[in-house]
């Protein structure tokens, strides 16, 4: 495998999609958009970048919304800036872009850590979230008592306890033209394992300078800050409830976030919230399966009274 010499060749790959750079939030970040409609704004996790979401874009598209994939900061063709990786600020980023794209709020739809930082942007500024759709996470405040608590989930989240050494975690990533990466994708899905072309894909965008250490840096900001005053005062935070239509899904088989660490997320939503467990599919359910992911995801989103 061979990295191309520019950074937006790897990132701004052709479809139907259109590529475009926003400000906010004192950076700049690279989306890529289609469609008309209410605002549908799509969050990717580790180790990925907005291409995660290509299943989902026409389809949203299609149904009638302005599907937008963003990168998040420090990956894909975002900025990568020397700090600003805690989740209130990530969440700022997020609902920074959503006044940037022109819309009064929007729907957010987030996997692994993009999830984590739904949750959050959905605490701390409810007025810009319409609903929220999360994949592969749990409540943040059910993160860490699941990763402090549970002892298999802390093995299951082993990679968050390696990434606080310094330095080693992102010489690891890149190394043999990030291998590790593919390794990642292939062990955290399921039975229907990622194509050689997809995992590529993302190996490349990680080879690009820098990417490996500002990807690791939240992870790093989310452990270390467990027994600081801003990891509390965080925590603090995100007790206050969820106030919007919640969607929660999660793959049986996801070997990363167990079933039983995410299934409690419900207690912090105080509005309609549906859980819905995919069958044989592992922690990239959006990937593994994007038919009944993204048919899932619609139907809810189309619902103008989702259950609880």
């Amino acid at each position: 495998m061979t990295v191309p010499d520019t950074s937006a060749s790897v990132v701004r790959l052709d479809g139907p999609w259109t590529h475009r750079d926003v400000a906010a939030n004192g950076a700049r970040f690279h989306i890529a958009e289609l469609g008309d409609g209410p605002l549908v704004l799509l969050l990717h996790g580790f180790p990925q970048f907005w291409w995660t979401w290509r299943h989902q874009l026409p389809a949203l598209a299609d149904a009638g919304y302005r599907a937008v994939a963003m990168d998040l900061r420090g990956v894909g063709g975002s900025d990568r800036t020397p700090r600003g990786y805690d989740p209130a600020n990530l969440a700022l980023d997020i609902t920074g872009v959503i006044r940037s794209l022109g819309e009064p709020d929007a729907a957010l739809v987030g996997h692994d850590l993009g999830g984590y930082l739904a949750w959050t942007a959905a605490v701390m500024r409810p007025k810009l979230v319409r609903r929220l759709a999360v994949a592969s996470m749990p409540h943040p405040r059910r993160w860490r008592s699941a990763m402090v608590a549970d002892v298999k989930q802390s093995a299951a989240g082993s990679h968050i306890w390696g990434f606080q050494r310094p330095w080693l975690p992102e010489r690891q990533l890149v190394a043999d033209d990030a291998a590790a990466v593919g390794r990642l994708l292939r062990d955290w899905s399921g039975p229907r394992l990622p194509e050689d072309e997809a995992v590529d894909v993302y190996r490349r965008a990680m080879c690009i300078p820098s990417t490996a250490h500002c990807s690791i840096e939240p992870y790093r900001w989310m452990v270390r800050s467990l027994a600081r005053p801003d990891g509390f005062q965080f925590n603090r935070r995100m007790k206050r409830p969820v106030r919007v239509p919640t969607l929660h899904l999660h793959g049986s088989l996801d070997p990363v976030m167990r079933t039983r660490s995410a299934a409690g997320s419900g207690e912090y939503v105080e509005a309609p919230y549906r859980w819905r467990l995919f069958d044989g599919l592992g922690h990239f359910p959006h990937e593994e399966d994007p038919r009944a992911f993204t048919t899932e995801l619609i139907n809810w989103l189309k619902d103008p009274e989702p259950d609880r």
